[in-house]
């Protein structure tokens, strides 16, 4: 476990720091019916749920944004594109109001505006998602917007006044181009991780982490293993995420951290590969978002000169918060995780 004056010399450098977050940028829109409400169609005789609540919040590259401005990051920039409608209206809030800034978020009137609409069934004080409409895109990112987003990045790294510390790549859509992260996308990142060696270029990717060079990734481990192309089996092994991520850590020159879900995560690089144990289950969890959690601690830890060891416990202590907090995408906030490293080690 991290000592506390350690963990105190982490978070006092985060306020400092300034964080952009490239990627898929989603809004999670909840629609709350009460079934008590709930009318029949005259026109088609089907049943009509009735709305009672409309909960909008940023999601997938906006969970990455909440989590950092949970713990309390001096400026956070997200760069990307969305469309020009309502949903867009509402993602734009969400995010301004945890005090990212958006004027690299693209709005473009031939895009959606990548959306998860999920009704919700309230009864008896409790929630239940019924089955989800999902809003994205399903033909290629223009090339003007891509040139678009690489001037805004490469201006974000090269700033004389707001350049970053850090790039955060969240690779969410899983048809080949038709999110933000396109192949020109991550071209051009390889080449800004080799042009700005002092910020750290750190990318997570639901389906193509293996196709990034010279970038920070963060794989789990059956993500590793695709990568690698040897997902055959059922289960993998620790001894196979391990191989797994020293094979992509010498494919990149770059430190790869494997999630393991309940059995924490595991750093490879240069030096070999260290295992730093998930904390202990303290009740009920909800594990949506943990992994945007994991990432916002580690990728704070490393701009504030942690170790690969020291961020990845950062990283678990984030998680062990935010899966606590049930019916939620949770975020650890500085306090919190103070009052955890008290909690475990006095």
């Amino acid at each position: 476990m991290i000592t506390r004056q350690r963990l105190e010399e982490i978070l006092s450098a985060i306020p400092k720091l300034r964080i952009a977050v490239v990627g898929d940028f989603f809004l999670d829109k909840y629609l709350v019916t009460d079934p008590a409400l709930s009318e029949v169609s005259l026109e088609t005789g089907l049943e009509a749920r009735q709305v009672v609540e409309i909960r909008c919040s940023p999601g997938a590259a906006g969970t990455v944004t909440n989590n950092l401005s949970a713990l309390g990051v001096g400026r956070l920039y997200a760069v990307g594109a969305i469309g020009e409608e309502g949903e867009g209206f509402d993602l734009l809030r969400g995010l301004r109001e945890t005090g990212v800034d958006t004027r690299c978020l693209l709005a473009i009137s031939s895009r959606f505006t990548p959306t998860y609409i999920k009704p919700m069934r309230r009864a008896d004080g409790e929630e239940r998602e019924l089955e989800r409409l999902d809003i994205k895109n399903r033909s290629p990112l223009d090339s003007a917007t891509e040139e678009r987003l690489i001037r805004a990045l490469v201006g974000l790294l090269d700033g004389e006044t707001d350049r970053v510390d850090a790039v955060i790549v969240a690779d969410q859509v899983e048809e080949r181009n038709c999110g933000v992260v396109t192949d020109r996308m991550r071209q051009a990142l390889a080449e800004m991780a080799t042009q700005f060696p002092g910020a750290v270029l750190f990318a997570d990717s639901r389906r193509r982490i293996g196709e990034f060079q010279h970038l920070i990734l963060k794989p789990n481990r059956r993500e590793a293993a695709e990568a690698l192309g040897e997902a055959g089996q059922a289960e993998i092994s620790l001894a196979q995420a391990q191989a797994g991520g020293m094979g992509l850590a010498a494919r990149t020159g770059k430190p790869v951290f494997i999630t393991l879900g309940a059995e924490g995560i595991l750093v490879c690089g240069k030096e070999g590969a260290e295992h730093v144990p998930a904390l202990p289950v303290r009740g009920p969890i909800d594990i949506v978002g943990a992994g945007d959690s994991v990432t916002a601690g580690i990728v704070c830890a490393l701009c504030a000169g942690a170790s690969n060891v020291e961020a990845a416990v950062m990283g678990s202590l984030c998680a062990s918060i935010t899966i606590h907090k049930l019916g939620t995408t949770g975020t650890a906030s500085p306090e919190e995780l103070c009052a955890l490293r008290e909690a475990i080690s006095p």
